[in-house]
């Protein structure tokens, strides 16, 4: 008799583990902030930066594996990435770390991105689902910053570090505005969809 696995409840709860995680998440971003622009413990801010990407997986697994997916934790969760994002962007432009380019090519997606939610939330509907290749690329944008953070750290392993931290850079941005493209497709699909109800 083959066995179907239980369908994921969305629940309101709040204080679930994987909730927690993303709070610890969130706790770990001024402190990257301070090791990165304040003393410039690079090794440190690369650990802090490395567990706030591994527990980016950790929490979802967690949620799915418990059976504790949450409506806050939903949105948790793509806050968090979002703001650790943001906030590496932005220590690791002042630190001249990565050029203001990308941060610019980055922080367009997001914007592009908001606008669509704007609109969509104008019609009625709230934020398109987290597509795979958007948290994919989320995935290999916190992995890539810190390699990049580790190799201005270490000057002797820059030669071959740094270009791997380049490497997963640039597959991170193909992937963020791919996923990008998707959702401005899903979010043409649904205006489409409205233009047809009112005109029937």
């Amino acid at each position: 008799m083959t066995q179907h696995a239980a369908p994921v409840q969305v629940a309101n709860r709040i204080w679930t583990i994987p909730n927690v995680i993303s709070f610890v998440r969130l706790l770990g971003v001024p402190l990257f902030l301070y090791l990165l622009l304040g003393p410039h413990h690079d090794v440190a801010a690369v650990i802090v930066l490395a567990l706030g990407g591994t527990t980016d997986w950790v929490d979802g697994y967690v949620a799915r594996r418990m059976n504790s997916v949450s409506r806050l934790g939903e949105l948790l969760d793509p806050f968090a990435d979002r703001l650790y994002i943001l906030a590496t962007l932005v220590g690791f432009t002042l630190r001249e770390v990565v050029p203001w380019w990308l941060t610019a090519a980055l922080l367009l997606r997001e914007a592009v991105l908001a606008v669509a939610l704007l609109i969509l939330r104008r019609h009625g509907y709230g934020p398109p689902p987290v597509h795979y290749v958007g948290k994919t690329g989320t995935f290999v944008l916190l992995a890539a910053f810190p390699v990049m953070l580790l190799a201005e750290a270490v000057p002797s392993i820059d030669s071959w570090m740094l270009p791997i931290g380049w490497g997963l850079a640039w597959w991170a941005l193909g992937l963020y505005w791919a996923a990008a493209v998707l959702y401005l497709a899903q979010t043409s699909a649904l205006l489409r969809a409205d233009r047809r109800a009112v005109a029937q």
